[in-house]
């Protein structure tokens, strides 16, 4: 089964039975709860407690509009008269951030018609007193957001929720007009432009039309709320340019403790060229002068001395291995194709190389594609059973692609080790994507896809 991972480094499986009918299980974000009560049960609907709990929703934010727009002019007037002597600036300032304690507020509120939760878009902040408060929340977008929907719910949550309590009071007026025509002397009521009303039957048709208008004003609130908590969530909702601002500081922060990781490495290669190696190079020669001046018939301190010689030449090319495996010289001085090719020379298994780049790649381009063919020839000459390995590379549209391929048995798992799976963590972090293809059988095709954007 093909196992793949992408620039975040995740590994996803997938068949063609999985695949889901496009569009299915999807859920439409701007779809408000009480729109699809009235959308899937128009006739039921005034059966349930929506259009209670709508009228209360938009019934109360025409009382919060209300009252915002008139703290809104009180506190812009003020603010006006006093810039004069400093102090209406700080009340201007302040005007910015009001809608900052109105969105917290909607949040909750809304709840009554839309039981899905909105969550907060503003950033944490502790221990930065009131002034870094103002200063943080006014350099954030959502702050001006907030902002609008205040001035968007003092004038239109106001007039629309007017609008809706009128229909329900005159409706609600005219409904009871039975009862009204009962209570009181007929020839002191007029229900309608015409005669008094005479008796409570006459009052009948007003009733109805009462009614009528109940039922419209209950399927209004529901419209009206709706439109409201689409407002609310397009304007108090996360934006992803937050989302996409930290998402690109973290990469770009990775990508500095990588760099940060391989000037660490030079550094212990420099060390070892320079420190363990040449002292283990100077030993050896102290033991060959100590061998010479040894003599003859102390065979067994001679035999020691060329022991000690013998072990100290392993450990150096045991030291130059470990070196060169840390970081190849050849990589440094002559690029990808031919570090691939001196790997390749070396391989148990033939490989043919066919890497074919215009010019040099990103030094961590190199690097992390130097070690994704390392590791797939190691793995395909401890498992693969291969007896040809091919190796291509190509750099198309500001993008690396390789490809290893072996003609192994198959049946490489991705998921059981942690070689291919530590590859893939280096692909995230250039948002490269690797693909390990290894059907049971053979082949065994490992591709790459990295972007040389830097």
């Amino acid at each position: 089964m093909p196992k793949r991972w992408s620039g975040d480094g995740v590994l996803a499986e997938t068949t063609a039975g999985d695949r889901a009918p496009s569009g299915e299980h999807e859920r439409d974000n701007w779809d408000v709860a009480v729109w699809k009560v009235l959308r899937d049960r128009p006739l039921g609907y005034l059966l349930t407690p929506w259009p209670l709990r709508s009228l209360a929703y938009v019934l109360s934010g025409a009382v919060l509009g209300y009252a915002l727009l008139i703290a809104l002019t009180v506190l812009v007037l003020a603010g006006v008269t006093l810039s004069v002597f400093g102090v209406g600036l700080l009340i201007l300032v302040a005007i910015a951030t009001i809608g900052v304690p109105v969105a917290a507020v909607e949040r909750r509120r809304i709840r009554l018609v839309d039981p899905e939760p909105m969550a907060d878009p503003h950033s944490l902040l502790s221990g930065v007193g009131l002034k870094g408060w103002f200063r943080a929340r006014l350099e954030e977008r959502a702050t001006w957001r907030e902002l609008g929907y205040v001035v968007t719910l003092g004038v239109l949550g106001t007039a629309s929720g007017a609008a809706v309590a009128l229909l329900v009071a005159f409706s609600g007026f005219l409904a009871a007009a039975p009862l009204l025509v009962w209570a009181v002397a007929p020839e002191t009521v007029t229900l309608l432009p015409g005669d008094p009303v005479a008796a409570p039957a006459d009052a009948l048709p007003a009733s109805a039309v009462g009614f009528v208008g109940l039922v419209l004003a209950g399927y209004a609130a529901g419209l009206l709320a709706g439109a409201q908590v689409k407002a609310a969530r397009f304007l108090l909702s996360p934006r992803d340019e937050g989302l996409s601002t930290r998402v690109i500081e973290l990469t770009r922060s990775r990508a500095r403790l990588v760099d940060a990781f391989e000037a660490e490495r030079r550094r212990i290669e420099r060390d070892l060229h320079d420190g363990a190696q040449q002292q283990l190079v100077a030993l050896s020669m102290t033991l060959g002068l100590a061998e010479m001046q040894v003599r003859e018939e102390n065979a067994r301190a001679r035999e020691l001395i060329a022991r000690a010689r013998g072990e100290t030449g392993l450990a150096l090319e045991q030291l130059r291995r470990l070196v060169r495996d840390i970081h190849p010289q050849v990589l440094t001085d002559h690029g990808l194709a031919a570090a691939v090719t001196e790997v390749a020379l070396h391989n148990p298994i033939p490989v043919t190389v066919d890497i074919d780049l215009p010019h040099r790649l990103p030094t961590l381009v190199e690097t992390t594609a130097y070690f994704t063919v390392t590791e797939a020839l190691a793995n395909a000459g401890k498992h693969s059973g291969a007896s040809h390995i091919d190796i291509t590379g190509r750099l198309r549209d500001g993008r690396l692609y390789l490809a290893v391929t072996d003609d192994g048995r198959g049946g490489a798992d991705p998921g059981t080790g942690a070689g291919l799976r530590g590859l893939a963590d280096r692909m995230a972090i250039l948002r490269g994507r690797l693909t390990v293809v290894s059907p049971l059988g053979g082949p065994t095709e490992l591709r790459v896809e990295v972007p040389c954007s830097g």
